[in-house]
């Protein structure tokens, strides 16, 4: 009888080249490799350097999205409104993948945007796969039951050069959330407090897997929040096992399976979740039920505290009297009395089209 396994030995053994010894980190393959144009040009440079083509050209997709205007009506034409870097690194991109034969969603493409969203708008984002992008958000995918983590440019040059990385195997953690969230709280209210009760430290060297209620009745946008910043508590990657919710996300989608590759795939899914009897590296359990929407006060997202909480004084840590000083936030009084100049609603964490609404309902009617 087989060992029960976590949903992350799971996709990491099924992509284990060479396995690890002491002396030398796993040989793990990659099944999507996607890239932007701040951390590829010395990537490609290398390739060059060393006459080697890019291995699997197809399993990259290219999108440009950190340099690119965001200034209303701008073009890839104004760039000089952002920069020269900003439009050298863009030619640089549309270059490179001219040259390397790498699918890029460019300036004329309807479907770019960010990097860690357009990957499961499109449905290339799949459970079971190992993701790879020169970002450290890229534990976004890891909500679809994918392992999927964020790597330094000279790691791009590897994968862009083999579909492989060299890794040592990391460590899990089980995170489960007991009960439901109260009404007005969300998935972002859910993960700063996870990290409020583990620290901006809780999960380093671990890849982390979101279970309970409180995760199985939220939608995939939500999800992506969630595992988006598994980084901030120091993780690796975050994941959440596939279900329903998954597939139904996915079905249809312009780059996920279809016809009889589609009915495979989801027979494949549906197996991607940890064994009842799984033992993890370390478990931690968060109630949902008393949670209320958090609001970081600091200059770390481990400084977070209910909204109607007072900010802890901190005497005793100069580095925390630092950060409050640092916001301008006096200690002993809720958040809510401070008054807001600007709100920015956005990023990869927040940037997905119902977070936007939700910010937009909150707002209609007011100025």
């Amino acid at each position: 009888m087989s060992q029960p396994t976590t949903l992350f030995d799971k996709v990491w053994t099924e992509h284990i080249v060479s396995p690890e010894t002491h002396d030398i980190p796993a040989v793990l393959y990659i099944d999507l490799h996607l890239i932007h144009e701040v951390t590829t040009p010395q990537a490609f440079t290398l390739l060059r350097k060393l006459k080697l083509p890019v291995r699997h050209p197809e399993l990259t997709l290219a999108t440009m999205d950190h340099s690119t205007p965001t200034v209303p009506g701008a073009s890839f034409k104004d760039l000089a409104i952002v920069g020269e870097s900003a439009a050298n690194q863009i030619a640089q991109m549309q270059q490179n993948c001219a040259d390397f034969g790498i699918d890029l969603l460019d300036a004329d493409s309807a479907e770019r945007g960010i990097v860690h969203i357009i990957g499961p708008e499109l449905g290339a984002t799949q459970p079971g796969k190992t993701i790879v992008c020169g970002d450290s958000h890229t534990s976004t995918h890891g909500a679809f039951g994918a392992l999927a983590f964020g790597i330094g440019t000279t790691e791009v040059g590897h994968v862009l050069a083999t579909q492989c990385l060299l890794q040592r195997r990391p460590k899990t953690l089980a995170i489960n959330i007991d009960g439901r969230l109260p009404n007005g709280v969300c998935s972002k209210d859910l993960i700063l407090a996870i990290i409020g009760q583990i620290g901006v430290n809780g999960g380093t060297g671990h890849v982390i897997e979101y279970r309970g209620n409180a995760i199985s009745v939220m939608d995939m946008e939500a999800r992506m929040t969630i595992c988006n910043m598994s980084i901030e508590a120091g993780a690796r990657a975050g994941m959440i096992a596939p279900d329903d919710t998954t597939i139904s996300y996915l079905q249809g989608r312009p780059r996920a399976p279809t016809g009889a590759d589609w009915d495979l795939a989801v027979a494949r899914w549906r197996k991607l979740e940890s064994d009842d009897e799984a033992v993890f590296d370390k478990t931690v359990t968060i109630g949902a039920t008393e949670l209320q929407p958090m609001v970081t006060f600091g200059t770390n997202p481990g400084m977070v505290i209910g909204i109607t909480d007072p900010v802890p004084d901190g005497a005793d840590d100069p580095s925390f009297r630092k950060a409050l000083d640092y916001m301008q936030v006096l200690p002993g009084k809720p958040l809510t009395t401070t008054k807001v100049d600007v709100v920015f609603v956005g990023s990869c964490t927040n940037s997905r089209l119902s977070d936007l609404q939700q910010a937009a309902d909150i707002l209609k009617g007011h100025r």
